[in-house]
């Protein structure tokens, strides 16, 4: 296996590791907001205190997803460009070879 065959699949390894750890902390980040929203419902507080704790809780589980968002999409973005380096990459190596084999 060559060099960059080794190299593409390192990279499949460690997308499919960062998309997994991408998933856990959506569900956890999900999972937080509602079990906070569940713990101020049930909390004996008055309606309106109630109504402010959940605003907060939904604004920080809104700016948390907001960031995790953000980081998938820069991801996506580092991993476009490395896809574009790599077909270049094979695209040159499979033109030396062409010229290579014309002589």
């Amino acid at each position: 296996m060559g060099a960059s065959a080794r190299m593409s699949v390192r990279g499949v390894f460690t997308n499919m590791s960062y998309e997994d750890h991408t998933s856990k902390a959506m569900w956890f980040i999900t999972g937080a907001a509602v079990g906070a929203t569940l713990a101020l419902l049930f909390a004996p507080a008055s309606g309106k205190v109630t109504r402010r704790q959940i605003r907060r809780s939904v604004e920080h589980g809104t700016e948390a997803l907001g960031e995790t968002g953000n980081n998938i999409l820069e991801k996506g973005k580092e991993l476009y460009e490395k896809g574009r380096q790599m077909a270049d990459e094979a695209a040159q190596m499979i033109e030396r070879g062409r010229k290579m084999v014309e002589g």
